[in-house]
């Protein structure tokens, strides 16, 4: 059988490609897995165009790969038994907005900022922002959160309802348009995080937001990291409704500076965000204030400017792009741990510490509002020593976070990278997991390789 060629009779040459440089495109994210291009390239336009291309692939055993904006950090869109990646390039529209429910139906390609541009004329915004502009369909399946899940929680929070084609073709709705509902089991949160293992999304409906009256940013700095936690600690635990709280160390800000031209004091800092009207927000960032000039703060600003705001918050989310550009040469780890909030200054401090024993170079930043966090690691991919060095450090580093009750990946997901925990994760959990992967996916079809660990 010739894949090109059934995939064209089935669906139409227009939306089945071959070509080296589409498939070469399609062959990883952004992360530092090793790419592996797929067989075909296909660009289904509709929920029939899965349907069919599912149900064959299904029938002849071939791997099927989702594909939205390529800006994961796992590998979830590496095709790494090869077969048939789906982009979701032509399924990116929105489909409905309803204002007066809050909510929005949208095909899974189309990406955050292209939604919440169009999103603004109604007064409403989708809240989760992961830094990237990654698609609707990406996000949903690794269950990404971002700077604003502290406020707003994660995309498992914001999905009312998706539509899902499964393994043998059949279509499901996984939940309903009301905002709760304790009828049969839970199937959002189960495909939500499932990273296209169990089923392929054609439709997802979304909660929104009102864009909040007044928003004030700020950022405050300290004399060591340990400090910088503890206050970020110190916020939360005083139910203060802060919408960001992001950490950004010393060794982030110089990398900031250099990349974005910017020239924020190169210490150990707290980005902030605050969500509410003007009044409200002054008070709160008074009481954030005292607290963290108790903490230790050395320097405190606010910033009220849309742009400047703006412009603060990109340097942020710019900052896995300030490491990669500036040391091309370089691979980039990039960590994800979670743990309870009480564990986060020492984990913190712990991360910081190990880098500078283990001689690595690398900064440490993250959504602290919510007990995750990341290191930015760079390392040669052509040193052996310095690669068994970042692996090592990584697996002490999820060694030390379950320990404490925490997770191997807060937002970035399983993929390939985090497969290796699973086990000391889970338990007997993955067990069910795989037991319920089998059921739907009885052929291993949907994104082999992923979440479960090697027979």
């Amino acid at each position: 059988m010739n894949l090109y060629e059934s995939l064209c009779a089935l669906i139409g040459k227009d939306k089945t490609t071959i070509n080296e440089t589409i498939l070469r495109h399609h062959s990883g994210d952004e992360s530092h897995h090793v790419k592996v291009q797929p067989d075909v390239v296909v660009f289904p336009e509709s929920t029939e165009d899965i349907q069919k291309i599912v149900s064959f692939a299904n029938e002849y055993k071939i791997p099927l790969v989702p594909y939205g904006a390529g800006s994961g950090l796992e590998g979830q869109a590496i095709p790494i038994k090869k077969g048939i990646s789906i982009s979701f390039e032509r399924m990116a529209d929105i489909i409905e907005i309803k204002p007066e429910d809050l909510t929005v139906t949208v095909q899974p390609g189309i990406t955050r900022l292209k939604l919440n541009d169009e999103l603004k004329k109604y007064g409403l915004f989708f809240p989760v922002d992961p830094g990237a502009d990654a698609s609707i369909g990406g996000m949903a399946a690794t269950n990404a959160s971002g700077t604003l899940a502290v406020r707003y929680g994660v995309m498992r929070d914001q999905i009312l309802n998706m539509e899902v084609v499964l393994a043998d073709g059949r279509v499901i709705e996984t939940g309903s348009l009301a905002r709760k509902s304790s009828s049969g089991y839970h199937l959002n949160g189960l495909f939500i995080g499932s990273e296209g293992t169990l089923g392929i999304f054609t439709k997802i409906t979304l909660k929104l937001h009102g864009i909040p009256e007044n928003i004030t940013a700020a950022r405050c700095t300290f004399p060591s990291i340990r400090s910088c936690v503890d206050a970020a600690a110190a916020i939360l635990t005083a139910g203060i409704p802060i919408a960001r709280v992001e950490l950004v160390d010393a060794r982030s800000i110089k990398q900031v500076n250099h990349f974005s031209e910017t020239d924020f004091p190169e210490e150990h800092s707290l980005f902030l965000e605050f969500h509410g009207n003007k009044s409200g927000n002054e008070e709160d960032i008074d009481f954030v204030k005292t607290i963290v000039e108790d903490m230790g703060c050395s320097s405190f600003m606010f910033e009220t400017d849309s742009l400047k705001r703006a412009h603060l918050w990109k340097a942020r989310h710019d900052l896995h792009y300030a490491f990669s550009h500036s040391y091309p040469h370089l691979s980039i780890l990039s960590t994800d741990v979670c743990v309870p909030i009480s564990k986060l200054p020492e984990i913190v401090e712990y991360t910081r510490n190990q880098l500078n024993t283990y001689g690595l170079d690398g900064g440490v930043l993250g959504h602290v509002g919510d007990g995750n966090f990341h290191t930015a690691l760079l390392y040669n991919p052509n040193d052996l020593d310095e690669i068994a060095k970042a692996n090592q450090f990584n697996r002490e580093l999820v060694s030390y976070a379950l320990s404490v009750g925490g997770t191997c990946t807060g937002e970035h997901g399983v993929g390939v990278g985090k497969v290796q925990f699973q086990k000391s994760e889970h338990g007997s959990a993955l067990d069910v997991m795989m037991s319920i992967k089998k059921i739907l996916d009885p052929n291993d079809i949907l994104n082999p390789g992923k979440i479960f660990p090697k027979d």
